[in-house]
This record gives C-alpha cells, sequence and structure tokens, in this order.
C-alpha cells in the first residue's frame, strides 16, 4: 500500500450506514501527530445488542489513523533510518495505523478508563465482555508494518487485522537501500530423518508469518544455501552442507512442477528436495527495508489522540472525544515485548511533551522486541541467531556485567521526561525455559537480585506454560493432548499440554490494576522467585555494587543465607525428581543442558548492540559467549517453588512444567520452544511403584478413591487453597467460587 501524501489529499466526506469517514484538511497541523481519522465500518449497537452493567449497550468503529512524524523531532530521534524516509510537501514523515476501537454508545456511562491493546502479529482484538461489564474502552492498534501474513495491507472493508503502513527508506542519493538477509526452514522435509525427500518448495515462515523480504536476484550465486543436521541452543553446529547454485532455485515447485520450477522469491525449491529433520538456511541480498519503528509511534500516537484530542485537523470529532481519562496499554507475548520497547523508547510522551500511558501491562514477555535495524524480523521468537535480548532487559539502571555495555534500564527515557506508566508484568515458567526470561531479573552475570522501581510489579505464575494452560482438573485417565512446539515445523512435543491455568489470577491483577491506575490503590507485592531472598532492599551505585554478594568481609558473621529460589538449570540444583515419564524421552537428561540458551551475538560493528539500531553487517550472526541462566527450583515433585499462589498449584495433580521435549525432527530432544507439558500423578500407589516413580500418588495424597473419602479430601484441600488465595489478593470470589465447584464435579479419586 502507497503512503498518500497526506498534505495534498483534497478533503471529501464519504458517507455510509450513517458513518462520516474524516479526512484530511489541507492546513498544516502544529505537531507532528495524528492528522486524519477515517472510520471505515461502525457496528451501533454491537454484541447483539446486549447491554453490560451500568455501561449499557456498545458499538464498534473500526478504522484507521493517518498520522506525520517530524524526522527531527526529539521525541522521534530514536526511530532508525527515519531521516532517509521519504517527505510530503512540510517536511514529514508520513504512516498510517487501523485500529479498532469499542466503547460505550453512551460514553457518560463509561469508566473512562482505555486498554489500548497491542495486537500479536496482526491479529485484532475486541475488548473482553468483563471489562464491557466494567465499563471499559478498549483498543487494538496496529503497529506491525512489515506487510506480510497477517499484516498484509488487506484493504477495508475485508480487513479483519490490525496493521501499519510505514515508510521505507533510501539513501541520501535516493537509490534503495540493501542489507543481508537470513531466514530459516525447520523439518521442510518432515520430521522422520528415515523418510523421503519432499519434492515441493517450501516458503521461509518466520515464526508464523511469511519472512517479509525479497531477494534482489533469484539467481542462486548471488546468495548462499546450506542445510544443518544438528545444532545445539548454544550455536553449536554440525552436518553442514553447503548447496551449489545449481542445485537449488528460488522458485516454487512440486512433483507436477519440479525443478526448477516457477520462479517465486518467496520460495526455495531443491533440485533434489528437503531432506528430512534438518534446518536448511539460506542468506540473501535484499532490499527497500521498512522502518518499523514508525509504528511504534503510529501506536503512542493514536492513544494520544483518543486521549486527548476532540477532533482531527479538518474537524472530524474523536469518538471518545473527552471520555479517556486514563490510558492502560497491554499485550502478551511478542505484544508485550512491544510494550517494553515503546518504553525503553521514551513513546510514553506525544510530541506535545504530555504522558500518553497510565499503565502498561507486558504479560509474558521476557525482552523488548527487535524492530529498530534495517530488515528486522518483529515476528521472531527467540531461537538461534534471533535478535530480542540485545540491551537492558531490566526495568531499574542496571550494569550490564558479562557483555560490557553501557549502564542502562528499560525506564531511562520516560524518568527522563517524567510520564513512567505504572507497570505490572507477569510471567510463567515456559518464559524462564524458553525465553530467557531471568536475565532481566538478575542481569547477565546472573549475580544479584535486580531491585524493581517502586512504579512495577512483578507476578510470577510458578509452573505455568506460556499464556497459561487450559485450567481444570485433569489426571492420568484423561491427560489431555500432546501439543506442538511453537514456531513453525518446530516438532511435536512429549508430554500432554500443562493445563496449569492463568486466567483466574489474570482476573485478579486486571482488577487491582484498574484500582492502581484509576484510585492509586496499590496491588499486592510482587512475588516472584529470588537468588537472595533478603536482597530486596539492598540499594546499589550506578556500577551495580553494595549488593551482599558473599564476597565482602562482613559476610561470615551475617546470618546464614537462604536458600536461593533461583538456580542454575540444572537437575541437582532444582531438587528435580527421577521421573520415569522424562527418563523414557528423547532426552533422558533434561532438565540438564536443556534450557533455551542466552547467547550473545555478533553482527558487526554497524549495530548499537545496546539500543539495537543500526543494521547488521553479516548473517548469521557470530555467538561471542553463552550467557549464564537461572530458573526457578522445585519442590519434590518437579513443581516450581516461588510464584504467585494458584489453586492448582497448590493442590496439583501431576509435575506441571515449563518445557517439554521434542519428540521429533530437526530439534528432537531439544527444548520444546517455549511449549510447557505436564506429567501426572498415578492414581494409586502400587501403580506409581511399578514405573519407579518417586511421586506419591493421588491416593497417598489425598485418600483413597471414594466420591467421600478422596475426592471430598481433595475438594476440601482447594476451598482451603481458594480461600486463602482470595485473601491474599490472587483470585476473585466469583473465580474461587467456580473453581471449587469445577473440583467437585470432577472425576478426581471419584
Amino acid at each position: 500500500m502507497k503512503l498518500p501524501d497526506i498534505s495534498e489529499s483534497p478533503r471529501r466526506t464519504t458517507l455510509g450506514v450513517g458513518i462520516v469517514a474524516a479526512l484530511l484538511t489541507c492546513a498544516p497541523p502544529a505537531l507532528a501527530k495524528v492528522v486524519r481519522i477515517v472510520i471505515d465500518t461502525k457496528v451501533s449497537p454491537a454484541f447483539g445488542g446486549a447491554p453490560f452493567g451500568t455501561a449499557g449497550q456498545y458499538e464498534t468503529l473500526a478504522g484507521r489513523v493517518f498520522g506525520e512524524l517530524d524526522p527531527f523531532d526529539k521525541h522521534d530521534k530514536i526511530i532508525n533510518d527515519l531521516e532517509l524516509a521519504p517527505r510530503n510537501s512540510r517536511g514529514k514523515v508520513e504512516y498510517i495505523a487501523t485500529f479498532f476501537l469499542v466503547k460505550p454508545i453512551d460514553m457518560s456511562k463509561s469508566s473512562h478508563l482505555m486498554w489500548q491493546d497491542v495486537p500479536n502479529r496482526g491479529g485484532r482484538i475486541t475488548l473482553a465482555a468483563a471489562s464491557r461489564v466494567d465499563g471499559d474502552i478498549g483498543l487494538s492498534s496496529g503497529w506491525q508494518g512489515d506487510n506480510s501474513g497477517d499484516t498484509a495491507h488487506e484493504p477495508t472493508p475485508g480487513n479483519v487485522n490490525d496493521w501499519a503502513v510505514v515508510p521505507v527508506p533510501t539513501d541520501r542519493h535516493g537509490s534503495p537501500i540493501t542489507g543481508v538477509v537470513m531466514g530459516r526452514i525447520l523439518n521442510g522435509g518432515g520430521l522422520d530423518p528415515n523418510g523421503p525427500n519432499v519434492m515441493s518448495s517450501s516458503p521461509i515462515v518466520e515464526h508464523s508469518n511469511p519472512l517479509a523480504y525479497k531477494p534482489v536476484s533469484l539467481d542462486t550465486r548471488e546468495s548462499r544455501l546450506e542445510s544443518r543436521d544438528h545444532e545445539t541452543s548454544e550455536g553449536v553446529v554440525s552436518g553442514v552442507r553447503v548447496f551449489r547454485s545449481d542445485e537449488w532455485a528460488w522458485a516454487s515447485c512440486s512433483a507436477k512442477n519440479p525443478f526448477p520450477g516457477t520462479p517465486d522469491p518467496t520460495q526455495i525449491c531443491l533440485r533434489d528436495g528437503f531432506a528430512p529433520a534438518k534446518v536448511h538456511q539460506v542468506v540473501f541480498k535484499a532490499k527497500d527495508p521498512y522502518i518499523l519503528a514508525v509504528g511504534s509511534a503510529a501506536f503512542r500516537d493514536a492513544a494520544s489522540f483518543f486521549k486527548y484530542e476532540t477532533q482531527d485537523a479538518s474537524g472530524n470529532p474523536n469518538p471518545v472525544a473527552n471520555g479517556i481519562k486514563w490510558v492502560i496499554t497491554r499485550g502478551s507475548s511478542q505484544s508485550g515485548t512491544f510494550i517494553r520497547q515503546l518504553i525503553h523508547f521514551g513513546f510514553t510522551q506525544d510530541e506535545a511533551n504530555r504522558k500518553v500511558y497510565d499503565g502498561a501491562w507486558p504479560i509474558i514477555a521476557a525482552r523488548r522486541i527487535a524492530l529498530n535495524f534495517r530488515f528486522a524480523k518483529p515476528d521472531l521468537v527467540m531461537k538461534l541467531y534471533e535478535a530480542g535480548s540485545e540491551g537492558p532487559l531490566w526495568w531499574e539502571r542496571w550494569p550490564d556485567h558479562v557483555r560490557g555495555l553501557p549502564t542502562r534500564g528499560i525506564l531511562d527515557r520516560c524518568r527522563k521526561s517524567n510520564t513512567c506508566p505504572k507497570v505490572i508484568e507477569h510471567f510463567g515458567a515456559a518464559e524462564a525455559w524458553g525465553q530467557k526470561l531471568t536475565t532481566g531479573w538478575v542481569g547477565t552475570d546472573a549475580a544479584h537480585d535486580i531491585p524493581l522501581p517502586d512504579n512495577v510489579r512483578r507476578y510470577y505464575f510458578a509452573s505455568s506454560p506460556h499464556g497459561g494452560g487450559s485450567g481444570g482438573f485433569l489426571t492420568a485417565a484423561n491427560p489431555g493432548s500432546i501439543p506442538q512446539c511453537s514456531s513453525n515445523n518446530y516438532g511435536p512435543g512429549t508430554f500432554p499440554s500443562n493445563p496449569m491455568p492463568q486466567t483466574q489470577t489474570v482476573n485478579a491483577l486486571r482488577f487491582h490494576f484498574r484500582n492502581w491506575v484509576m484510585n492509586g490503590t496499590r496491588p499486592p507485592d510482587s512475588v516472584y522467585p529470588k537468588l537472595n531472598s533478603d536482597d530486596d532492599d539492598e540499594g546499589e551505585d550506578d556500577h551495580g555494587r553494595n549488593h551482599r554478594d558473599g564476597r565482602d568481609g562482613d559476610w561470615g558473621r551475617r546470618r546464614e543465607r537462604p536458600r536461593p529460589d533461583l538456580v542454575e538449570p540444572t537437575k541437582r540444583a532444582l531438587g528435580f525428581p527421577d521421573i520415569p515419564a522424562v527418563l523414557a524421552s528423547a532426552n533422558p537428561n533434561a532438565p540438564n543442558d536443556f534450557i533455551m540458551a542466552m547467547l550473545q551475538y555478533d553482527w558487526g560493528h554497524d549495530l548499537d548492540y545496546s539500543e539495537n539500531i543500526g543494521f547488521h553487517d553479516f548473517e548469521p550472526p557470530i555467538v561471542r559467549r553463552v550467557i549464564k541462566q537461572v530458573v526457578p527450583r522445585t519442590d519434590a515433585d518437579g513443581n516450581e517453588i516461588g510464584g504467585v499462589p494458584v489453586v492448582l498449584r497448590e493442590a496439583p495433580l501431576g509435575t506441571y512444567l515449563g518445557w517439554n521435549v521434542t519428540a521429533a525432527g530437526v530439534n528432537k530432544g531439544k527444548v520444546c520452544n517455549y511449549q510447557g507439558g505436564w506429567i501426572p500423578f498415578a492414581i494409586a500407589r502400587a501403580e506409581r511403584l511399578a514405573k519407579g516413580d518417586p511421586r506419591l500418588s493421588l491416593e497417598e495424597r489425598y485418600g483413597p478413591t471414594g466420591i467421600t473419602l478422596g475426592h471430598a479430601n481433595y475438594v476440601a484441600l482447594v476451598r482451603a487453597a481458594a480461600t486463602r488465595i482470595v485473601a491474599q489478593g490472587f483470585l476473585l470470589q466469583a473465580d474461587a467460587d467456580a473453581l471449587i465447584a469445577a473440583a467437585d464435579a470432577s472425576n478426581v479419586l471419584k
């Protein structure tokens, strides 16, 4: 989609379904910002006309914001290559971003709190019914501008995703910018190493969307393709084969359209087909990188417009004008990493120097998204060679002891502008094992508990999978299905999907977050595992000194150090039991040498490794070092210690893992990316003894099978746990009642 010159767009009004689509006047705005808002579709009333609490009926508005940035404005100088972007007649850089607004028809009945949700890889978000009952407003804002897959620029009215249209830079002579790009295909020939080669071509998919960049030339002599038999997560590679240029093509092919196929810059065709259970890796020269961080500015500007403005530059009204007092931005997984980067960029302040965000909720997000360098790929998820762990991963200013990067923190810029939001973050075990989570807690030397600022709350959901499981009270009689490991063609897991839920806890956190932002009522204290439980209030200077790290001369006279809840990721340090199902898996040594490695990469001298700005001189990067990580230790059952109380964790029916073992394919035996699993307890003692399982059976824990025996005991334990967790503030009473009823209705020891 070509960006129009907003300053020269004629003013016109389009009527349809009672909607006025606002377009831009020629009058220049005073500041770089949203200058035009278009409502493409409106549904009123929405949701079948149902009323929600005292807010009544809701309506939805789908549209686009058109904005512009001053390439020399201090608020946007962090954007890589912005000075090389095309400019309109006013010297401004233009963008377009879609949005989806969910609001009460009568805004006077609203709570005046707007949740600005971050779409994950383009997926539009509709404000949940519970928030509509609260009278809240929902804004799903486009930001991802790589125009591929679910972020492709689908025209209205058929578009159902949220994305951004961002500029493509040219060099200072007006010529296209080129650079090196790498794409990887996992298990393109299937999972079975003894299977036949697959003769059809394969696209290059980055996690879930096609690679956004294409080769400058389809001449394979200008690219490099290789296959690999095996890779460790630390980057040790074996079985490399480099393909000759006549052995492959940039083409679409199949058994009916064999090699060399039909030229296609998005697919790879091999003369002899894709061998199974391998990685295929191509490095090529591409052109026209997107300035993706413009999408971050567009996201900020959309929030600012709906919060502060009454109309756009041509007088068309803001549909929630004077109705927004507070804005909380919220995003999960990739979207949460976007929020961490948004704050790091300083995009908490708009061009008029106003505070945009009152709250920010990065969910299950352990890094800052990598999108502010040339040819960035924001869909990537931290597998081998994937960017995202560069620079500060912690909120407080803290030295990067191992990588030698400057002492910085994510909040540095918003502190300088006095626009830092209140922050809640929460994670589960999958992020610790598959997303390199704890480096942001303990630094690159894994030696200190980095203090949390007063405006940040952190909650860890022990033994929880990515985003939480399906909940319920499953047992060995019905353990659930085996998951696919996250990422395209990564491979299947070994153990059933981990059911440990997050939903009920998140409901409680949402209640607390609203009260914190709207009323100043502080949420419960942070709960997460630490290296030293008595380190919480220890101060530090800008060099990270003055921590009680056991090296000072007074340590021997202090009380004995408590056992840490964060330990090295080895079976012995964790206290993880010998569970037969793990011993019988493709990696009986797990969790030893199993965590997704935290690596220091080298892409050359043209990248600022603290800000992750610039460009990569070469691909793949050089692995300079493996950075030490720690993980939460476990109890005798293998369940993690040190998290927020959750009913199923307090009344376990098995071992709930933040990891799984990849069962087949090139990643066989490795951590199943960030997919969790669970291993049920045996029902009876005889069963577990026959298997050699050291974990007590359900009957040994809760009593013999019978509705008035073990089942009743289990339900009583669930009731007691729920009552206790409600009192601690991590469970709402309605959810507690539902959990108790579900336990009673379950088949546990009936």
